[in-house]
């Protein structure tokens, strides 16, 4: 059975900014993990705790935390065709008016064009991962490295 693999977290950095005289606390918090599907469990609880206190239902946070699970899940699948020992990368950051989650990855590249999710109505398991990831949430950018792909998730607070 293959090890979990090489995890590094780093704290939650807590910087204070002085905007027009009023502070503003700002959050920001980054994993990095291999490729192994037992990292999942921690990356979700990582984002989980991130999000508490934030101003989301129950069923907006829990889709978050589905929607990155899914994004990390096709990068496993995909960008690094199973393997469990590549590197992904997941910061998060709390801006003024919003979460901005980015996922870093350095395997093989997707066109942006090339990931559509099958239709609703198609029942059949499988495809429904990218329809879920646009639902949970508010912009969803893919960009393109020299190696990799770096997928930025952003939901808004308001």
């Amino acid at each position: 059975m293959a090890e979990a693999g090489r995890i590094r977290f780093h704290r939650y950095l807590i910087q204070r900014r002085s905007v027009r005289s009023v502070a503003l606390a700002m959050k920001k918090g980054k994993l990095e993990f291999t490729s192994h599907t037992a990292n999942l469990a921690l990356m979700r609880r990582f984002v989980r705790r991130f999000l508490t206190g934030f101003p989301f239902t129950d069923k907006e946070r829990a889709l978050m935390v589905l929607g990155i699970d899914e994004a990390c899940t096709n990068v496993i699948r995909y960008a690094y065709d199973l393997r469990d020992d590549r590197p992904i990368a997941l910061s998060i950051e709390a801006l003024r008016t919003c979460i901005r989650m980015r996922l870093r990855d350095y395997g093989t590249k997707a066109s942006p064009q090339s990931m559509r999710g099958r239709a609703h109505n198609d029942v059949k398991p499988g495809g429904l991962g990218l329809h879920l990831i646009r639902h949970a949430f508010d912009k969803v950018d893919y960009n393109l490295k020299p190696r990799g792909t770096e997928l930025v998730l952003t939901k808004n607070l308001d």
